[in-house]
């Protein structure tokens, strides 16, 4: 008998379109049983990334929403294992993530290929709808008091490094003014702490059963997408809840839609919040309206170019004359937030504490100057026409523009596709290149000038900083005090019974039932390389865009040029430049040589063009530049200046580069401009813990000479007080140093030059360099590529001496640390194989770190430094109560595999060779991104353009016994004292345990303030005139113990 015919699968197609901007289909699906949608932007590439999106909705701090993006990952109805999910991705080329939004939580699913995200797909939309919510995982992973009486659990650590952050009181204050209790958007989804700790299980299962439904679920996907496939497994999906999910004709409200919708404002609120700081030098603005619908193309697209007008770039209103002219503020953010009524934001940033409300009024009187007379109409024309070419650029380049539009859209917009269907052209800049400056005022005075608004000062207080660290001290002893030693007992052993729970071992035949797919649906984008000039040193190959290359022109100038050839639109450029030639003492001058590069006069035709024309010239012929580190391409000591562009525009903008690299002037007004908008961004910088760690373990393991280290906010906080007090005294001198940087950079032996493009399209691709002819001076060979272990001082080269260090800081409410040790200095390094992937296993989401830290609410994350050939080893903890004993834990569990007490699991060693693959999938996953990983490969790192594919051959014969043996030698270190140092930010009350517990384990301790590690270069105050200033800051911060935080390892 033959089998029974399989049934259709009940999902309807509502429509099907190509844009016309970027080679994308879109396609949008229904299930006509459950409601479940399904939009698929189909797209080439190695990787598929779905965003599983919810909409949810709650008029509460309770952070519910929250503690289900945590709670879905800890097993579902017939998968009851905490890990399974994220072990089976693992090993299928994939990752799971999660994020909770005011208005939606989304679940991601990132894959290598097709065949892994199939895989893992009805696994995962499984835990989504039918998680088994616990009281053990709620425990651990939401909050609970530990056997110390601390407040702990992996949700409420992570609000609690957060909810000070003066950005967040601000945002909060700004919903307050702008919502009524009724409407949701008014509250902190992510959960504020005194709610947490009061949060019930009841609540989130009644979350979970009002918002995760599949008629409030998009399965939205990026990437090459087999549709039937992708619909047979949704099918049986359905299949396989029915019975567990509400009928299609039950009573359901739709989130934001069927809810009540905010009144207007009806006049303008301004209230003052503080946040807890003791340098109270520096606060924040945040001024906010409510906006047009999200849904409507024209207007938003409208605000887009419209925000570009006024605080784009520094030629923009609100930039050019708070920023550049009037030194008000470091910078002027703008964003609107997507909503039925958007919300249009505009902050200040870097302003004066007694300047905040100043500051505001200016702006505001600003924007009402803006509409009193015409638009110049011509730049609005240049804003729309760039903001058209971004959209088109990031519509090839970008990962998030059609997921983040596609989310958006289901949130907020038809379901029947008829908001969707906005996203097949760019039709709206046509209509916007024929307003007139009369409908421009209008809209402008329409939404900001003639609208009420909230505005929102935030001042920092050491005095708040003082009162929450001593509210905080009596709140945990009042506490201690009453559960007593048994009741602390007691807390104890219900975390321990929570976690044997939570971690019981899943059996192997389990996870055997999912075999490890093929590779062969992952398409990595191919781009082809060709050399010319010095760059042929390297080697020339024999294919299609080399004989391009050599049929051309050659030129006069045998510039270093690599091309990599892609079908893309657009042209990606790189001028590549070491900063070794620099002088040490000027070197911390570079990021203000950077960030004024192309914001400064140039001389034309013996003219002085002032900076606002350069930039508008600049602006109509690019889609972006820019001057930024070249950290991620693997060397943190370089410098690159980068063009996108239109491929017609490619000889103008190398005449632009020489014109920028030579012809440009160092303007005294605009250097001091410079200068004070970085000097007001360093106390921001400064309350980061987690940069603040880093950059003070460079103190001690990075010389000086280099970029990295002369970079970092610890130096600039001294170094450009001091510069901008000579800019008044002695002008000349600090610009002849600028002279210095100049001719340093910009000289022939250290150039090399990357152009991405469809290299066909180029007319005189090598010959059109000839414009930087003698400039560049004398042809030599091109200066090598300094290898960041080169830059280690002596303890970075035999870490050990220092011991721990620790740094308290007012900003911080959790604690940060980095331990260093000795590392490998070579991609080529035999061990390197075998170090990918016993890294890879010991970060495994549910691995070895994973159950050993976060699972036991010790941190939020740790994990290992990525810059393999750097000649360190460093272990990060990120986001901890007590970052000692998030390092001892992982010390232990580490230990316990190198020593064969705890045998290697082999499905997790399978999903650590999978994740290598994915790596290089990431680094490939744009048409960009593949070219630059051949300039890496070739150019920086000086391995064969095929050693990925080696070493992804290697890692699947890495045996067990070579894990161990990595871990014995180059890991276990990290947390050997003698062998390694560990700086450690925290928030003050934590900083005794912490120094004691280090001292335990055998370190040296210091306690320091941040101002400790300060360093000015050698460019000492004249005359004593800064000493008052600085013996201020030194003993308010000796006073507190307290310092600054943030996490980003800043260009």
């Amino acid at each position: 008998m033959a089998p029974a015919e399989r049934p259709k699968p009940r999902f309807r197609k509502i429509q099907s379109f190509d844009t016309d901007y970027a080679p994308c289909n879109i396609t949008q699906y229904v299930s006509e049983r459950s409601g479940m949608q399904v939009i698929i932007a189909d797209r080439q590439g190695p990787k598929v990334n779905g965003y599983f999106t919810l909409a949810t909705e709650i008029f509460d701090d309770s952070g519910a929403p929250h503690t289900l993006e945590h709670l879905v990952f800890m097993g579902s109805k017939n998968y009851q294992y905490k890990g399974l999910l994220d072990k089976l991705s693992s090993r299928a080329y994939s990752g799971t993530n999660a994020w909770t939004a005011t208005d939606h939580t989304a679940y991601t699913l990132e894959s290598a290929g097709w065949d892994g995200f199939a895989q893992i797909l009805p696994v995962y939309l499984e835990h989504v709808i039918l998680p088994v919510i616990t009281d053990e995982a709620c425990t651990t992973e939401v909050h609970h008091i530990d056997g110390e009486g601390n407040d702990a659990g992996v949700v409420y650590s992570e609000m609690q490094a957060v909810q000070s952050r003066s950005g967040e009181i601000a945002d909060l204050a700004a919903k307050r003014l702008l919502y009524p209790e009724n409407v949701g958007f008014r509250y902190e989804t992510g959960g504020m702490t005194d709610a947490l700790r009061n949060l019930t299980i009841d609540r989130i299962r009644d979350f979970h059963r009002a918002m995760y439904q599949p008629r409030n679920l998009a399965v939205i996907i990026v990437g090459e997408t087999n549709h039937d496939n992708l619909l047979e497994i949704l099918d049986e999906f359905e299949e396989s809840i029915k019975d567990d999910i509400p009928a299609l004709d039950a009573e359901f409200k739709r989130p934001w839609i069927d809810s009540a919708q905010p009144p207007a404002l009806k006049e303008t609120k301004m209230t003052t919040v503080e946040f807890p700081e003791s340098d109270e030098s520096v606060g924040e603005v945040l001024v906010g309206w409510f906006g047009p619908n999200c849904t409507d193309a024209l207007a938003t697209s409208a605000l887009n170019v419209l925000q570009t007008y006024l605080c784009g770039s520094s030629v923009s209103v609100l930039e050019n004359i708070l920023v550049e002219r009037e030194e008000l503020a470091s910078s002027v953010a703008c964003w609107w937030e997507s909503r039925p009524n958007s919300v249009i934001y505009f902050q200040p940033t870097g302003v004066a504490t007694e300047k905040l409300e100043s500051v505001y009024k200016r702006m505001i009187e600003l924007l009402k100057d803006v509409v009193s007379k015409p638009f110049d109409m011509d730049y609005m024309r240049s804003c729309i026409q760039r903001e058209r070419r971004q959209v088109k650029f990031q519509a090839e380049s970008s990962e998030s523009f059609f997921s983040n539009n596609l989310i958006m859209d289901y949130l907020f917009g038809d379901r029947n596709g008829e908001t969707l269907r906005d996203m097949k052209t760019l039709d709206e800049y046509d209509t916007l290149e024929k307003w007139t400056d009369e409908q421009w005022r209008a809209f402008t005075s329409k939404w900001i000038v003639d609208a009420p608004h909230v505005a929102v000062l935030a001042k920092p207080s050491e005095a708040l900083a003082t009162k929450l660290k001593t509210d905080e001290e009596k709140r945990l002893a009042a506490r201690k005090e009453k559960l007593g030693p048994d009741g602390l007992a007691k807390l104890a052993k219900k975390l321990e019974e929570a976690k044997a729970k939570n971690d019981l071992p899943i059996p192997a035949e389990v996870i055997d039932r999912w075999p490890v797919p093929g590779t062969e649906s992952i398409h990595f984008i191919e781009s082809e390389t060709a050399r010319s000039g010095k760059a042929r040193s390297l080697g020339v190959q024999d294919n299609k865009t080399q004989k391009i290359i050599d049929g051309a022109s050659q030129g006069q100038l045998p510039l270093f040029i690599q091309f990599e050839s892609v079908p893309s639109n657009f042209v990606h450029m790189s001028i590549y430049l070491g900063t070794a030639q620099i002088p040490t003492a000027v070197k911390p001058l570079l990021p203000i040589f950077s960030d004024n590069f192309f914001n400064t006069p140039i001389m034309r035709d013996g003219a002085k063009v002032d900076f606002e024309q350069v930039v508008m010239e600049l602006e109509e012929e690019t889609i972006s530049y820019g001057l930024r580190s070249t950290k991620d391409m693997g060397d943190p000591d370089s410098i690159t200046i980068q063009f996108q562009i239109e491929p017609e525009k490619y000889a103008s903008i190398i005449r632009w580069v020489r014109t920028m690299m030579f012809d440009s002037v160092f303007d005294v007004q605009r250097l001091k401009a410079g200068v004070q908008k970085q000097l007001a961004d360093i106390p921001e910088m400064k309350r980061d813990g987690r940069s603040m760690s880093s950059e003070v373990s460079m103190a001690f393991h990075t010389k000086k000479e280099s970029y990295s280290a002369s970079k970092r906010a610890l130096v600039r906080a001294v170094y450009l007080r001091r510069i901008k007090k000579l800019l008044e005294t002695d002008p000349d001198e600090v610009v002849s140093w600028f002279e210095q940087i100049r001719k340093s950079l910009f000289t022939f032996d250290n150039m090399r030059v990357l152009v991405t493009a469809d290299v066909g399209k180029l007319a005189d691709p090598v010959a059109a360099w000839d414009v930087l002819g003698d400039a560049l001076g004398p042809v030599r060979e091109v200066a090598p590529i300094i290898k960041p272990h080169n830059h280690l001082t002596s303890e970075g080269l035999a870490p050990g001496s220092v011991g721990a260090v620790i740094v308290p800081m007012t900003t911080v409410d959790s604690s940060y640390s980095v331990s260093t040790t000795k590392g490998i200095t070579s991609f080529e390094d035999p061990r390197l194989p075998a170090i990918l992937v016993a890294i890879g296993y010991l970060e495994a989401v549910e691995g070895p770190l994973w159950n050993a830290v976060r699972g036991q609410g010790m941190a939020y994350g740790v994990y290992f430094g990525r810059d393999l050939d750097s000649g360190l080893l460093q272990f990060k903890v990120y986001r901890s109560p007590d970052a000692s004993k998030a390092v001892a834990a992982a010390h232990d569990a580490i230990r316990r595999i190198a020593e064969a007490e705890v045998p290697i699991d082999r499905h997790l060693k399978e999903g650590a060779i999978s994740q290598v693959v994915v790596v290089f999938a990431d680094e490939q996953s744009t048409m960009a991104s593949a070219a630059s990983q051949n300039f890496v490969l070739g150019v920086v790192r000086g391995v064969p353009l095929d050693w990925h594919k080696k070493i992804m051959r290697s890692v699947r014969d890495v045996t067990d016994d070579e894990i161990r043996a990595v871990l014995k030698s180059l890991v276990l270190p990290v947390f050997e004292a003698g062998k390694s140092n560990v700086v450690v930010t925290c928030a003050p009350i934590l900083e005794e345990n912490i120094e004691k517990a280090f001292k335990e384990n055998g370190y040296k301790t210091q306690v320091q303030p941040l101002a400790h590690f300060h360093d000015d270069y050698g460019l000492k105050p004249k005359d004593g005139e800064e000493e008052e200033e600085e013996e201020e800051e030194d003993d308010e911060e000796d006073g507190s113990g307290d310092e600054y935080t943030d996490e980003s390892d800043s260009d």
